[in-house]
């Protein structure tokens, strides 16, 4: 049995490690104490964003709410960049230019979350068509943490120097607001920041935990439609046709091979055929199918070589059948994958997990869901890191996995992210970064 003194000595010892890791695992003090005063106004605001969706290029009244609080909290700010994107600039001494972007565009999808504040916005899309719309990705919560990390920075400019260049991006659900941006002269008419940053909720970790991945992460995208023509003709005599729907059901399969058969299994490759549209009637042979397909990779020879059988398969599939010409194949490029830069990665994760505690920083798999973020990280000169931050309910997310039965994630009608948690971390994290980036004056 230990002595009452080496009992005293143990506890205080023990004590003080506690102390340690709990002084570790926070903010400066004084930004800690604001972010927690801070906290019910950006709940607040992340409720009324979230009521208030708008889609992809039609984010005006999203952007001006953005731009008022920057305006506010005195930032430089220019709006309409690339159509709706707001860009907002704080200098503050020498030092790097570091760039925290986030998203703005809402999903049309019809919410079923069941919040006191769900979405029951209804709009025109681009096709005339009313659509419900809603925030089903956790823009409106990137666009909370986004607004905290400016207003804790912004009031405590003693804890860094340099410059804070905010970004408010439209579009990045179809993958082309970041080409807007820079195609607007984000980079050229507006610092070229030296490091860029964002956040995006996770529904496959428990809330408020930070999830980082060095190099490839977020695969990059491609959309092909493949037009395959054939001879229409009466569904009772298909001899006196050639059928496309019969080449398209063949070439779904045909388009697997590709990655099972001619791709290494450890580079992944994914084709999603998500659409295929043909036919009037059920005794009627079609002369034309169309197929819409999502093809994601990581590595360009990669994709370049997929992209190019899928067009040999889709020819020898019309060979195959006598159709009486080639198919089209039209190839959208969407965005490239995105590349965490490891070296300041493992220098964000270590003030991470001063900030939030190491028990809340974990690193996550590459995953095959794409993000137009990639564009920034390719310009020559920039850094750039985008990272996770788990959404879910601890306890809830445990009772899923223990029944094997998948909660809402991202792009459900279901998703709604646990919001004090998530948020707070994900600001946290923001904050952490920025300052260890942009260090104060020596």
């Amino acid at each position: 049995m230990k002595s009452p003194r080496l009992f005293r000595r143990t506890l205080l010892a023990a004590c003080l490690i506690a102390a340690a890791a709990s002084q570790a695992a926070s903010l400066p003090a004084p930004l800690a104490a604001q972010l927690t005063t801070d906290y019910p106004k950006l709940a607040s605001f992340y409720q009324d964003l979230h009521a208030h969706p708008e889609l992809s290029f039609n984010e005006h009244e999203t952007a001006a709410k953005l731009a008022e609080r920057a305006k506010a909290l005195g930032f430089d700010v220019t709006t309409g960049v690339g159509g709706t994107g707001v860009v907002a600039i704080l200098r503050n001494g020498p030092g790097p230019t570091v760039m925290l972007r986030t998203e703005m565009d809402a999903l049309p999808v019809l919410e079923k979350t069941g919040l006191s504040f769900a979405s029951a916005v209804t709009t025109k899309n681009a096709a005339g068509d009313t659509v419900p719309v809603a925030h089903a990705c956790g823009h409106d919560l990137h666009m909370s943490a986004w607004y905290g990390t400016a207003k804790l920075l912004s009031e405590n400019r003693k804890a860094w120097s340099g410059t804070l260049m905010l970004v408010g991006q439209p579009s990045e659900e179809p993958l082309n607001g970041a080409a807007a941006m820079l195609k607007d002269g984000l980079f050229t008419r507006f610092p070229k920041p030296d490091y860029a940053l964002s956040m995006h909720d996770d529904a496959s970790m428990a809330s408020g935990t930070i999830m980082w991945h060095a190099g490839a992460f977020r695969a990059s995208a491609d959309t092909v439609t493949i037009t395959m023509f054939g001879q229409g003709g009466h569904g009772a005599v298909p001899h006196e046709t050639r059928d496309p729907v019969v080449m398209a059901a063949r070439l779904v399969l045909a388009l697997q091979t590709l990655v099972s058969r001619e791709n290494n299994p450890l580079d992944p490759v994914v084709i999603t055929v998500g659409s295929i549209q043909g036919g009037t009637q059920a005794n009627i042979v079609p002369d034309q199918v169309k197929l819409a397909l999502t093809v994601r990779t990581f590595r360009p020879e990669v994709r370049q070589r997929v992209l190019a059988s899928i067009a040999r398969e889709a020819r020898g599939e019309a060979i195959a059948a006598g159709a009486p010409k080639e198919p089209l194949v039209d190839i959208k490029p969407g965005t490239d994958s995105v590349y965490n830069d490891p070296e300041l990665m493992a220098r964000a994760i270590k003030a991470v997990e001063k900030a939030v505690g190491p028990e809340f920083v974990k690193e996550m798999p590459p995953k095959m869901t794409s993000e137009d973020f990639a564009m920034y990280g390719q310009q020559p000169g920039v850094k750039a890191l985008l990272i996770h931050v788990g959404a879910v309910d601890a306890d809830r997310l445990a009772a899923a996995k223990k029944a094997g039965q998948p909660l809402p994630g991202t792009h459900s009608p279901q998703w709604a992210p646990d919001l004090q948690p998530t948020l707070m971390n994900t600001i946290k994290a923001e904050t952490a970064i920025l300052l260890e980036l942009m260090p104060p004056k020596r």
